[in-house]
């Protein structure tokens, strides 16, 4: 590496903005999904400047964007090499791990037998057990729940299993330890769910509302990835949002949980204005979450209008020696039929303020590439996949 490595490494994952169909997309049920064009289509046009500039309609044609003669940030688009659509598989991948073997998804509700364990060691019986939106199954079950203290228990086209409770009904320290043994019980092959979910609300019927406490109880990654890399070699790794969760807390040095997008980007700015050496790690769940399984295409591209306004903050916390990349971990196209993710492309934005300019990185073949990209910055230990294209952001 002939360059100056970069000390800091500023990595967001926009949840869920795929950028159209990956090449394997029919396997997965998901011919024509295109996530960020047909939200751009559906209201007539984006209005991202600031993502403009940087290049995002370089790597494809955007509804409102226009593409740039001299984009500021490197672009490029990259492939899911896993087997699987879902975040766990996408986070994991862009650390350098390749998932060979998919997580169980419960397209019909968990089986008897898990549920029967469950309500042996929670000592409280079961109730929905099928998959649903996380505020329609509150209106639908929330008073039932409240009536008799039973687990409301959903599940999603991801490979996850939600416990939702009124937390005047049952404490979060209960709730969270229900979580715990659900986890218990799901870590066998048999049924290997790949992450247990939390889901706290308070309210009354018909005005019930999901709070913030909510935990997410993951698997850790089958193997050591890059972030496990950049802790052994004393390098600081910041987790913010749902990281930590995502990654079980492997080869985090700090975590900050955020409450939404905004307070996302909140946090992130805090830490641009932080000493550190390392990486930091944003995840920004509401594109996925509460538009994309909701199927609200307005929404969507709201919350994608106002991620762009907050990036001038980032761009002028950046310092010269630090490096931002933007990226997703799979799509979930608002206009398609279900609630299920879509398998598809992801944008690649690399920009640092000592760059000469927009370079085409091309098509990655894997997510990997990021993570391979960060190990060589920080001279770590190179994931087996991945190829970095560290020398290319000159």
């Amino acid at each position: 590496m002939t360059m100056k490595p970069f000390t800091r490494i500023h990595l967001v994952v926009l949840d869920s903005v795929g950028i159209g169909e990956a090449a394997d997309a029919e396997a997965f049920g998901d011919k024509g999904a295109n996530t960020l064009g047909h939200i751009a289509d559906s209201v007539g046009g984006l209005n991202m400047p600031n993502m403009e500039k940087l290049g995002l309609a370089n790597i494809v044609p955007v509804n409102g964007l226009e593409q740039q003669q001299q984009p500021s940030a490197h672009f490029g688009r990259l492939q899911e090499a896993s087997v699987g659509k879902d975040t766990m598989t996408g986070h994991w991948e862009i650390m350098g791990l390749n998932i060979d073997t998919p997580f169980k998804v419960y397209p019909q509700g968990f089986p008897e037998q898990l549920i029967t364990k469950l309500e042996q060691a929670t000592g409280r019986k079961v109730i929905g057990n099928k998959p649903a939106s996380g505020t329609e199954i509150l209106d639908e079950l929330g008073q039932e729940h409240m009536e008799t203290g039973s687990l409301i228990v959903y599940t999603s086209a991801d490979p996850v299993l939600q416990i939702a409770a009124h937390e005047e009904i049952i404490p979060l320290e209960e709730l969270y330890r229900i979580c715990e043994i659900a986890r218990e019980l799901t870590l066998s092959p048999e049924f290997l769910v790949g992450r247990i979910i939390a889901r706290p609300f308070v309210g009354e019927p018909g005005a019930f509302k999901r709070t913030s406490n909510r935990h997410d109880y993951a698997l850790a990654p089958f193997e050591r990835t890059v972030m496990n890399e950049l802790q052994d070699a004393g390098k600081d790794v910041i987790a913010i949002g749902k990281i930590n969760d995502i990654y079980n807390g492997e080869g985090v040095t700090e975590s900050l949980r955020t409450t939404d997008n905004e307070d996302g980007m909140d946090k992130l700015v805090q830490v641009l204005g932080k000493d550190f050496n390392g990486l930091s790690f944003l995840n920004l769940v509401d594109f996925d979450a509460l538009f994309g399984h909701r199927r609200d295409p307005q929404g969507y591209a709201e919350a994608l209008e106002a991620f762009d306004r907050r990036l001038p903050e980032v761009l002028a916390g950046l310092k010269e020696d630090d490096l931002l990349i933007i990226t997703a971990d799979h799509g979930n196209d608002p206009t398609f039929p279900g609630t299920d993710h879509t398998r598809e492309y992801v944008p690649l934005l690399a920009y640092s303020k000592r760059s000469k300019g927009g370079n085409d990185l091309g098509t990655g073949e894997t997510f990997a590439d990021i993570g391979a990209t960060i190990a060589d910055n920080f001279a770590c230990e190179l994931p087996k996949f991945g190829t970095s294209f560290l020398s290319k952001l000159n």
